[in-house]
């Protein structure tokens, strides 16, 4: 037999030396992955149809198999249609080795939601974890998950979010971030891309509706993906996990590149790695030194036009000022020396809200480090202050106020 060598510039990789090298098999026992226990029960399997560097693969294998080990495999899934759906089931095959049902796009939550009625009713212990796209969890399935979160019942829902319809060809949706590129936003034109004011913050929604646990994460962080979706598991009620995943295919980004950007993600400030018990959020990912998002947008084709000559700068100065804003938000710098670029997140709040907020460096810094807080006086002279007119009519208002005032009182006496 013909044996092949090895040239010695083309060494073999530390993850191809062998399974003891998987799922973190030499890090302590207690800061191994699930994927490190060699009986371990993969929930989705290999031979599926992914892309190759597909970002929701990878978040939803960590996830459901964490799920199930937390269960003692007693849980069944729900599966909106979607990239996942797809790829993943394609008739007649399955990669999937678990109970799992497959629901319409939009109705994963109530589908889930009377998976665990009909679980209760039977008196069975069985959980019930349902999972979807962007597109599915923020826009056609906001309903149902709402109504799910506001009865609280007791269902993990996990949205992978790749940040548009990427199963139908790249269309835009409620995640979809300002000036990405998509198939349905403005290929040219003085602002290309998706626009600006528009979109939703999912995490923040669910936090709206106090439910017991709400948690975000990447598939940069697996360990962190996993013990999240440990804890989740550990509650009983509605909880919702936000996992960020990115797509080469519908980011325009080499494969290879997926955890990076989704590391990058975080390190910009753009996307906040946070848990929140009850409407209140109980811990954040904490920054050392964000990154400037230049480092995020560039390896990404879909951001490409904000680059090319001539580029857009404006665009640039808004969506770090969004970052900022999400650092400002959730205190994710601790450095006193960092200093929030004021004039960033004035521009964030023009270009969000269509007006100038009357805000100052001393009212962004103390959201950062917890600053005194500003009076009510200063603040009253801060919003008369930005508009003469404004100054002017409080002045009329008042001498009017004043004089009939006056009148009232020699009336009584």
């Amino acid at each position: 037999m013909r044996q092949t060598e090895i040239p010695a510039r083309e060494k073999v990789k530390f993850y191809q030396v062998g399974s003891y090298a998987v799922g973190n098999r030499l890090a302590e026992e207690q800061l191994r992955s699930v994927q490190s226990d060699p009986n371990r029960y993969n929930s989705l399997t290999s031979g599926h149809r992914a892309c190759q560097g597909c970002g929701e693969v990878l978040g939803a294998r960590y996830a459901l198999d964490t799920a199930m080990r937390a269960t003692d495999r007693d849980m069944v899934a729900i599966n909106a249609t979607g990239c996942l759906e797809v790829f993943s089931t394609p008739y007649p095959e399955t990669s999937w080795t678990i109970p799992w049902l497959h629901s319409l796009f939009g109705n994963a939550a109530a589908v889930a939601s009377g998976a665990a009625a009909a679980m209760k009713a039977k008196g069975r212990k069985t959980r019930v974890v349902a999972q979807g796209g962007d597109g599915g969890t923020v826009d056609i399935g906001l309903g149902p998950l709402s109504g799910m979160m506001e009865r609280n019942d007791d269902v993990l829902y996990i949205c992978y979010d790749n940040q548009a319809y990427m199963n139908t060809g790249v269309q835009r949706s409620g995640a979809t971030p300002p000036t990405a590129r998509t198939a349905t936003t403005q290929p040219v034109g003085p602002n290309p891309g998706n626009d600006w004011g528009k979109g939703k913050d999912m995490a923040r929604i669910a936090m709206a509706h106090e439910i017991p646990y709400v948690a975000t994460a990447t598939v940069a962080d697996l360990r962190d993906l996993e013990y999240k979706v440990n804890k989740a598991m550990q509650f009983h009620g509605a909880r919702y996990i936000h996992v960020l995943v990115p797509c080469p295919l519908g980011w325009g980004s080499a494969s290879n590149l997926t955890i990076q950007l989704a590391r990058l993600a975080v390190q910009t400030g753009i996307f906040p790695v946070y848990e929140a018990e009850y409407g209140e959020v109980t811990s954040v990912m904490k920054l050392r030194r964000p990154t400037p998002v230049e480092e995020y947008l560039k390896p990404q084709r879909r951001f490409a036009h904000l680059f090319k000559k001539g580029g857009d700068p404006e665009a640039i100065r808004r969506i770090q000022a969004g970052a900022d804003r999400n650092i400002r938000r959730y205190n994710l710098v601790d450095d006193e020396d960092y200093d929030l670029a004021t004039e960033h997140y004035v521009e964030f709040e023009e270009a969000r809200y269509g007006f100038r907020k009357p805000i100052d460096a001393a009212e962004v810094q103390a959201g950062v480090d917890g600053a005194t807080e500003q009076t009510a006086s200063d603040t009253t002279t801060e919003r008369f202050s930005a508009n003469p007119q404004t100054v002017a009519d409080s002045a009329e208002n008042m001498k009017a106020g004043e004089g009939a005032g006056k009148a009232d009182v020699q009336g009584q006496k």
